[in-house]
C-alpha cells in the first residue's frame, strides 16, 4: 500500500503540560485505522496536527504529494444556511462548473440520507436539524471534495443507533482512507483494520496493533505484561548498581566513572518507566443508594405525550413499573421521545393523560447529556464543593482537592473554569456531583458522551452494582448490552415495545419501519388515478381507437405495474451501501433510476392520452 501521510517523533504540550511525545507512525490508502486514548492524552490535537490546523513543538510530518486530507472536528460549525449550501461552498475552489457541482452535492447529500421521505430535503435549514442531522451534513461536507484521507473525531457522539449504523456501513465500504477516534468499543469492533492507543503508557507514546478491538485487546495484555517485567528487571539492576556506589568500590577512574553515568541512566529511566505506570490510572465512580426497600419506585399507566407544532404524538399509552435492580435500557432514532420520556420519569414534564405514581420521598438523579447543570464560569473546586472546601461523600468529609483527585482532575486544575475543561473532564463532573447525592432511582441521558475507554469500564462497573433503578439512555451498544435487564423501544410515531436485547429491538425497529413504509407506499398508490380495466372501455367505445392504440391500452396496465416494480428494485440499488460509497457507481444508479421515473410518467401521460380519447 502506498504511503499517504506520516509523522516522525511528533510532541505536543500546552504550557508545562506534555500531551503527548515521540510518536511515529503512517498511514497508508485504503487505511482503515480507529484510534482512542485516555482523556487529555491529545487525541484531538494529534488529529489537528495531520490535518494542518496545529503545528507540533516538535517533529516532522510528511504528506503524499496533491493529497486531500479531510477533517471532521468533534463540533459541527456551519458556514451555509442548509445543507446543500454548506457542500457548495465546500466546493467553492474545486476546478468543476458550476451545474457538476451541482451534481456531486446532489449525489453526496442523497448518500448521506438527505432524501425525503426517510430523511430531511438538502434544502432543509441547518438549524432546525437534529443533532444527528447535523453531524451527517458535516460528514457530507468533508466527503463531497472526494478525500484520498478522512480523519474524524469523535463522529459518534451525536448519532442515534442508527446513525452509527449507517455510519459504520459508510466506513466500512469506503474507498477513501479513515482514521477515526472513537471510544465505541463496538465501533471499533466492527469498523477498523488496525487500533491506536494514544499514552504514555507505552514506549513512544503510542501502541498500534493490526485488526479490530478484540485483536488490539490481546495484543495490549502482552505489551503491558512485557513492560511490567522489563520495569521489575530493571528495577532490580539499579538496586545492584545503588549497592555497588555505596561500597565505593576502588575501580580504574575512567571505568568507574563511566558505570556511574550508566547508573544514573537507568535510575532516570526507571523513573521515567514508573511515571507512565503511574499515569495509567482509571476514575473511581460509585453510586451511593438509599436503604429503601420499596419495590415500585415509580409506576407509569396509559402514558400519552405529544410534542410540537403542529403536536406529534411521541409517546402513547405507555405502562411500565421501575423496581430496584432494574436497568431499563431506552432506545429510538433521534426525535423519537427518549428524553421527553425522561422528563416524564423526573416530573420536568406532565404527561398529557395516564398516571405516573412516585414512591413517597423518592430520591431521583438525573444525568443531562446538555450539561445545563454546570456552569462553565464557575471554577472545577467550587462545582464539586459549592458551599466549603471539602464534599459529604458516603457519610464522611472528604476535601476537595482528594474527591477531584479520583477523578483524575489534578491539583493545579482546581483553580480553572469548568468551560476551560475537555468534553471527557466536564462529563467527569458531573458524575462526580451526581455520586454525592444517595439515589432510588438513576436517570442518565447519555452518559458515555466524551469518556475514555477506563472511565466507560469504570461506569459500567459501578452501575452494575448499583441496587435501585436505573434508566439509561446511551448510544453506546456494548454498555448496553452489559447493564440493560430490558429494553424500551420507542419509534417517534407513539409505539413502544418492551424488549429483552438489542437484537430484539433491532428487530422490532425494522419491522416498525417496515410497516410505515407500506403505509406510504399505499397513500401513494391511492394518490394515483385509477387504472380502467381495458376489457370495459373496450366495450364501452372500442371504436374511438385505431387497432395499434386498442392493443397498447390492453397492455398499458401490466407495463405501468412492471414499470413501477422496477423503480423500487432501482431505488434499493442506489441504497446499497457498497453503491452509496462509490460515486461513480451511484452516479450512475441514479440516472438509471431517473430514466425509469421517467418512463413511468411517460406510461402515465400516455394512459390519460388514450383514456381521453375514449372519453371525448
Amino acid at each position: 500500500m502506498a504511503l499517504l501521510l506520516s509523522c516522525q517523533n511528533l510532541s505536543k504540550s500546552y504550557g508545562a503540560r506534555e500531551l503527548f511525545r515521540g510518536i511515529t507512525m503512517g498511514l497508508y490508502e485504503g487505511e482503515r485505522a480507529g484510534m482512542f486514548g485516555p482523556n487529555g492524552a491529545g487525541k484531538s490535537t494529534f488529529l489537528k496536527i495531520l490535518a494542518g490546523r496545529e503545528h507540533p513543538d516538535e517533529g516532522t510530518l510528511e504528506a503524499r504529494r496533491n493529497i486531500r486530507v479531510a477533517y471532521l472536528p468533534q463540533e459541527d460549525k456551519f458556514t451555509g444556511a442548509t445543507a446543500e449550501e454548506e457542500l457548495l461552498l465546500a466546493l467553492k475552489d474545486a476546478h468543476l462548473d458550476e451545474h457538476e457541482k451541482y451534481t456531486q452535492v446532489a449525489i453526496t447529500l442523497t448518500k448521506i440520507g438527505f432524501d425525503p421521505p426517510h430523511g430531511p430535503p438538502p434544502e432543509a435549514l441547518l438549524t432546525s436539524l437534529s443533532g444527528g442531522w447535523r453531524k451527517r451534513a458535516a460528514i457530507a461536507r468533508e466527503l463531497v471534495a472526494s478525500p484520498d484521507l478522512l480523519l474524524l473525531d469523535e463522529p459518534t457522539n451525536h448519532l442515534d443507533l442508527e446513525g452509527i449504523l449507517w455510519l459504520e456501513n459508510l466506513l466500512k465500504s469506503a474507498k477513501f482512507a479513515f482514521l477515526v477516534v472513537t471510544h465505541d468499543r463496538y465501533f471499533l469492533e466492527n469498523v477498523t483494520a488496525r487500533v491506536i492507543e494514544i499514552n504514555p503508557l507505552f514506549n513512544g507514546g503510542n501502541l498500534s496493533v493490526p485488526g479490530n478491538y478484540a485483536d488490539f485487546l490481546e495484543r495490549r495484555a502482552v505489551v503491558l505484561e512485557a513492560q511490567a517485567k522489563e520495569e521489575q528487571a530493571l528495577s532490580e539492576m539499579v538496586k545492584d548498581e545503588i549497592a555497588w556506589l555505596r561500597r565505593g568500590p576502588k575501580a580504574r577512574r575512567t571505568k568507574r566513572k563511566s558505570r556511574i553515568k550508566d547508573a544514573h541512566i537507568m535510575i532516570d529511566t526507571l523513573a521515567e518507566t514508573r511515571q507512565r505506570s503511574a499515569n495509567d490510572q482509571a476514575v473511581d465512580i460509585e453510586f451511593s443508594a438509599t436503604e429503601r426497600k420499596t419495590r415500585k419506585l415509580i409506576a407509569a399507566h396509559n402514558l400519552v405525550k405529544s410534542l410540537g407544532e403542529p403536536a406529534r404524538l411521541l409517546i402513547d399509552k405507555l405502562s411500565l413499573t421501575l423496581e430496584p435492580g432494574m436497568k431499563l435500557g431506552v432506545l429510538g432514532p433521534n426525535g423519537s421521545g427518549k428524553s421527553t420520556f425522561l422528563k416524564l420519569l423526573t416530573g420536568d414534564l406532565p404527561p398529557d393523560m395516564g398516571t405516573l405514581k412516585r414512591a413517597a420521598d423518592l430520591r431521583v438523579v438525573f444525568f443531562d447529556q446538555q450539561r445545563k447543570q454546570l456552569d462553565r464560569k464557575q471554577l472545577l473546586k467550587h462545582a464539586l464543593a459549592p458551599d466549603s472546601d471539602s464534599v459529604l461523600y458516603n457519610g464522611q468529609l472528604v476535601h476537595v482537592s482528594s474527591y477531584a483527585k479520583r477523578f483524575l482532575f489534578r491539583f493545579e486544575q482546581l483553580d480553572r473554569p469548568v468551560g476551560e475543561l475537555s468534553g471527557g473532564e466536564q462529563a467527569r463532573v458531573l458524575i462526580a456531583r451526581l455520586m454525592l447525592t444517595p439515589a432510588d432511582v438513576l436517570i442518565l441521558d447519555e452518559p458515555t458522551n466524551d469518556l475514555d475507554i477506563p472511565s466507560l469500564e469504570v461506569l459500567e462497573a459501578s452501575l452494575e452494582e448499583f441496587p435501585g433503578a436505573l434508566v439509561l439512555v446511551t448510544h453506546d451498544r456494548f454498555m448496553l448490552d452489559r447493564l440493560s435487564t430490558d429494553i424500551l423501544g420507542l419509534d417517534g410515531f407513539g409505539h413502544h415495545a418492551l424488549l429483552t436485547d438489542y437484537d430484539q429491538y433491532d428487530a422490532w425497529q425494522r419491522a416498525q419501519d417496515d410497516a410505515r413504509e407500506r403505509v406510504r407506499r399505499e397513500e401513494e398508490a391511492a394518490k394515483r388515478p385509477a387504472v380502467v380495466a381495458p376489457a370495459a372501455v373496450k366495450k364501452a367505445n372500442p371504436k374511438k381507437l385505431t387497432l395499434k392504440e386498442q392493443k397498447e391500452w390492453e397492455t398499458i396496465e401490466g407495463e405501468i405495474h412492471a414499470a413501477e416494480g422496477r423503480v423500487e428494485t432501482l431505488q434499493r440499488a442506489t441504497e446499497d451501501p457498497a453503491t452509496m460509497a462509490d460515486r461513480v457507481k451511484l452516479m450512475a444508479a441514479c440516472e438509471v433510476l431517473a430514466q425509469a421515473q421517467a418512463r413511468v410518467h411517460a406510461l402515465y401521460e400516455r394512459w390519460q392520452a388514450l383514456e381521453t380519447k375514449l372519453n371525448a
